[in-house]
């Protein structure tokens, strides 16, 4: 069982620095944000470091290792592998090993597990550690159908007992840290990310990630920042806000409502992996990223195509890289039939040829 106390002593929280404000006096482009430090906030988990403290969501289907390896190359963040299923993981089902090529051991990446069963999640977590991991997230947010519909991710949330001896017996499984993604609660009548996030900090959780809306409300409406500073408020570990974070005005804006420690970006990346960087930068004054334009972005996305053809092979990789190419070709604002050229295309080869034609829109605007 983690010592909580030492924990707490540990992450090292450096006060608050200059003003809670991002200003953008011209519109929403990156060239016209005067940047102002809102806060210098530091903690380590194990030997992971959040400086500053923003992290890639977990996205099924599209936080694969070869994005995250792309969003990694810009610099900063925690990278979160997709919900990876413990039983079936553990069981070695097929395809899963696969999905689960986690870059466990690699600087600043997190693997998340999903499950019902106290046993399943334990083992799970025992073998990614084994393999290097450096830390370990537990799902409670998923809201698809095929996850709560056995009593896994979001659905815990109802049952908070259960969610804790899941959180307990990982905890109790590694040497590692252990994290914590949920949501505001399963539905309005049930708002307990709270009370759940104290208990999981009492059973060794060393950090939260609370997504603005309950399960109920799918990705609908609009993400509520202001409800995470009750859990902020019900913990003293460090909490994370995620939720339509999608450049550096609004994660300002989910810093100064929630109260959070420091920002999880999901949605907002596709299509623009140095969006993480870009974030840090603004807001707390890391090193800003070349964000690529022309001939550097059309080899971006080339060297991202392929990686994602060797990684899943021909007939499964051309079929993921379909949303990505579709993201950059929203960036690079392609017309419609070039577009649609490019993505039905199933000759690797002539999609490479396609690429630079189809990315040689200026996207910079759309950078932010």
């Amino acid at each position: 069982m983690v010592n909580c106390l030492k924990f707490r002593q540990a992450v090292g929280v450096v006060p608050l620095q200059g003003a809670d404000s991002l200003s953008n006096t011209e519109g929403f482009g990156y060239k016209t944000l005067t940047r102002t430090r809102i806060r210098q906030l530091s903690f380590t988990l194990g030997t992971t470091s959040l400086t500053p403290p923003i992290a890639l969501a977990p996205m099924a289907g599209i936080t694969d290792r070869p994005f995250r390896d792309l969003v990694r190359s810009f610099g900063v963040g925690l990278m979160v592998s997709e919900m990876v299923a413990s039983q079936e993981m553990v069981q070695s089902k097929p395809g899963v090993r696969e999905r689960a090529e986690l870059s466990a051991d690699v600087e600043n990446t997190s693997v998340q597990l999903a499950g019902r069963e106290a046993s399943w999640m334990a083992e799970a977590a025992r073998q990614v550690a084994d393999r290097g991991a450096r830390m370990i997230d537990i799902n409670m947010g998923c809201p698809a159908k095929k996850v709560t519909s056995g009593y896994s991710g979001s659905a815990l949330l109802k049952t908070p007992d259960h969610a804790l001896s899941l959180i307990e017996a990982v905890v109790e499984a590694v040497d590692i840290p252990v994290t914590l993604k949920t949501r505001l609660g399963w539905d309005d009548n049930c708002l307990n990310a709270a009370s759940v996030a104290a208990r999981a900090e009492q059973a060794g959780i060393q950090m939260v990630t609370i997504h603005g809306r309950t399960r109920c409300q799918f990705y609908k409406g609009r993400a509520d920042w202001a409800a995470i500073r009750a859990v902020k408020d019900a913990v003293t570990l460090p909490v994370l806000a995620n939720g339509d974070i999608v450049d550096s005005q609004t994660a300002t804006e989910a810093l100064q409502r929630s109260g959070a420690d420091g920002v999880m970006i999901g949605r907002g990346i596709q299509g623009k992996p140095w969006l993480l960087a870009q974030v840090a930068s603004d807001l707390w004054g890391s090193a800003a990223p070349q964000v690529p334009e022309g001939p550097e972005f059309i080899h971006m996305v080339s060297a991202h195509y392929e990686a994602m053809l060797t990684f899943y092979g021909r007939d499964l990789g051309l079929r993921v890289a379909r949303k990505h190419l579709g993201w950059y070709m929203d960036l690079a604002q392609t017309p419609a039939p070039l577009r649609r050229a490019v993505l039905i295309e199933k000759d690797p080869a002539e999609v490479l040829r396609l690429l630079p034609d189809a990315l040689s829109q200026p996207q910079r605007e759309g950078a932010a």
